[in-house]
């Protein structure tokens, strides 16, 4: 009598981290091409400034209607909340973000950031919020800064040491991504909901800066290179991705959500094979490997002794 509810169960459980896993697949392709997409501009004749305001003014125009329709769901507490996470995961993290591409490059960025994130979520989630994470998680976070310092040195063996202020900036946009992490799950609202809202309180705080301060040089750049900007970062990675990332958070849990966007590195590795005829040497095709080894670690289900963080429906 209960081997079919219990097979149910198992099979819903299946069916939830699937489309968790498939949702985080979604956001590490489309923050994969964003490092390359940014560093595109910032090395031509956009600025950040004015990726910036193409980011968070496009996506506060795309989302607004979510914000109309839910008014009346949203308490001035989700407001509150909305304008947090927009410190956390808006202007300030993409300036950093963008401060790091500077000093560094697209491939560093993408290794540095998406790859710290898991760890500072799993440490975070451990320091101040008590949830165990267990010998394989912890495994796991030591298997991805391995491949991670493995990575950078073989980099650094052909380039030069990267910038130490570049990586400083994208460690302390991987932290602050990481605590967004851990605050949406908690907060109540849904993903579409916090997308609508980064979006609204970064170009709240933005764009009077971005015009009142003479800082715009689209006029310089072709129409080509703003549309694509226009695309990528005001519909993809401002409505898109962090819809899409939020999605996985909710149905994954925070520390194994985070954990696959460490898949960053490896997949943009792999892209840059057909597309920029770019092969990884063998040192970080080795790193490479053992970042994946330890994000499938990190991602794993937490055992019996670890209990999972809890489930809620997003609306």
């Amino acid at each position: 009598m209960t081997a079919a509810p219990a097979s149910e169960t198992a099979l819903s459980r299946y069916r939830v981290r699937a489309a968790g896993l498939a949702w985080a697949a979604l956001t590490v392709s489309i923050f994969s091409g964003w490092f390359v997409v940014t560093r595109f501009s910032v090395t031509r004749e956009l600025r950040i400034w004015d990726i910036t305001a193409l980011r968070f003014g496009i996506g506060a125009l795309l989302l607004a209607p979510v914000l109309f329709r839910n008014r009346a769901r949203l308490s001035r507490a989700a407001w509150g909340v909305g304008l947090v996470f927009a410190l956390l995961w808006g202007v300030p993290f993409v300036l950093l973000v963008a401060l790091g591409l500077s000093l560094t490059s697209a491939g560093q960025a993408a290794s540095i950031a998406p790859t710290l994130m898991p760890l500072f979520a799993g440490l975070f989630a451990w320091a101040f919020l008590g949830e165990r994470q267990g010998w394989q998680r912890w495994s796991g976070y030591a298997a991805i800064l391995a491949g991670l310092s493995l990575l950078l040195l073989a980099g650094a063996a052909v380039s030069g040491p990267p910038n130490a202020a570049g990586i400083a900036a994208l460690a302390a946009a991987a932290g602050m991504w990481a605590v967004y992490t851990l605050l949406f799950r908690r907060s109540g609202l849904a993903p579409i909901e916090s997308a609508a809202l980064i979006c609204f309180w970064s170009a709240v705080l933005f764009l009077p800066v971005y015009g009142l301060g003479g800082l715009s040089r689209l006029g310089h750049a072709g129409a080509g290179e703003i549309a694509l900007q226009a695309v990528y970062q005001g519909a993809l990675m401002s409505g898109v991705a962090i819809f899409t990332f939020n999605r996985a958070v909710s149905l994954l849990g925070s520390s194994a959500a985070t954990a696959i966007i460490a898949l960053i590195p490896a997949i943009a590795s792999l892209l840059a094979i057909p597309i920029l005829g770019e092969h990884p040497s063998p040192t970080e095709g080795v790193a490479i490997a053992i970042i994946v080894a330890g994000v499938l670690l990190a991602a794993r289900r937490p055992g019996p002794s670890q209990p999972p963080d809890r489930r809620r429906e997003v609306r």
